[in-house]
């Protein structure tokens, strides 16, 4: 089975309270909105204390056309993924040259040459690595990167994976876009990335020894149909307009129990025998849906709550934030966690992890 030798992660400078940011959407939607003090109320309700961006808070106030917000994607999202990759691979004490294959996934802008590329130049990985560039799978691409990365990893157990997952969310912020899910999107959304290296079953290990390994057991994606109006991009003259429907925690409610009872009663194990619970974030109202819906209390997703509390949902690294956090405390052998994440097609990304 791969294993997962370390996970690294990296947020920009800005640093913006949810208290500034409540200003802000004030004076950006109170002429669109007459009740606006009433839809304010999402700032307070999102358990969101702060978030980071990639530009200063003044940088929002002005209209910004689709081709500077991507030229500063390009920049920053290449100088964000560099810094949680080199704190991946030293914490791993590999080389870049050591990795195998590349699997870099966003979603919140376009380059071509991909990203990718471009990191084996800036990165120093070597010219014949594997590439494997995901884009479009929104706030379930941290987790789809890590099934792919682990399926990768599996079919060839002497290789090594290094998976990076970067948003610039604010920079998707459309000024002219007066909707009520752009008022929540101000609200939820920072920007963040995050690193992990897998390794095959015949790569040596470098962790200390006697030290239990998390090893991928499985992943399961499941895409419902018709619900591809559920949450997205619409690409507008002024760049990437947020879609998502404020049915999702309701959608949690009647579809999760069921998917996740019947991955883990695939590998004889149910949800009151996992010990770790990595869900990504969405929102607090869907931390509060995989709660109810799986019969689990908040204890078990506290990582996930305090990852949003700190950094917002950044869409696909997040759930890998909550990753590392929980690789930070240990696992004793035979704990069995269950990574989630939830995204565009309307589709749900689930792995099984266990300590050996």
């Amino acid at each position: 089975m791969p294993r997962i030798e370390s996970v690294a992660t990296a947020v920009p400078p800005h640093e913006v309270s949810t208290e500034a940011s409540m200003q802000l959407a004030r004076h950006f939607f109170q002429d669109a909105f007459p009740d606006i003090d009433r839809l304010l109320n999402v700032f307070a309700h999102s358990h969101i204390e702060k978030r980071h961006f990639c530009m200063p808070l003044d940088w929002f106030s002005s209209d910004q056309p689709f081709a500077e917000k991507n030229r500063l994607y390009i920049q920053h999202a290449e100088a964000l993924s560099l810094a949680a990759a080199r704190k991946c691979l030293q914490k791993a004490g590999l080389a870049p040259t050591e990795i195998d294959c590349l699997v870099f996934v966003s979603s919140t802008g376009i380059a071509t040459p991909s990203m990718d590329s471009r990191l084996v130049n800036s990165l120093g990985l070597r010219s014949d690595i594997t590439r494997i560039p995901l884009w479009g799978l929104g706030c379930a691409g941290g987790a789809m990167g890590l099934s792919r990365s682990c399926e990768y990893a599996g079919a060839y157990p002497g290789r090594r994976v290094l998976l990076i997952s970067v948003e610039l969310c604010g920079l998707t912020f459309i000024r002219q876009d007066l909707s009520k899910s752009n008022l929540v999107a101000t609200c939820l959304f920072g920007d963040g990335a995050a690193a992990v290296v897998v390794s095959g079953d015949h790569v040596q290990a470098s962790a200390e020894e006697g030290a239990p390994r998390i090893q991928f057991r499985d992943a399961r994606t499941t895409t419902w149909p018709d619900t591809l109006d559920v949450m997205g991009w619409e690409l507008t003259e002024p760049g990437l307009k947020v879609i998502f429907s404020r049915d999702i925690p309701t959608l949690i409610q009647t579809y999760m129990r069921e998917n996740v009872e019947s991955f883990l009663t695939s590998h004889q194990t149910t949800v009151d025998r996992l010990r770790h619970f990595i869900f990504h974030p969405g929102g607090a109202k869907v931390l509060n849906a995989y709660q109810s819906s799986l019969g689990i209390d908040a204890e078990a997703t506290r990582h996930s709550e305090e990852v949003l509390r700190h950094f917002g949902n950044m869409s696909s690294p997040t759930v890998l934030f909550v990753l590392e956090k929980s690789m930070e405390q240990a696992w004793q052998p035979g704990d069995r966690g269950l990574v989630a994440a939830l995204g565009p097609g309307f589709s749900s990304e689930l792995l099984l992890l266990e300590a050996r």
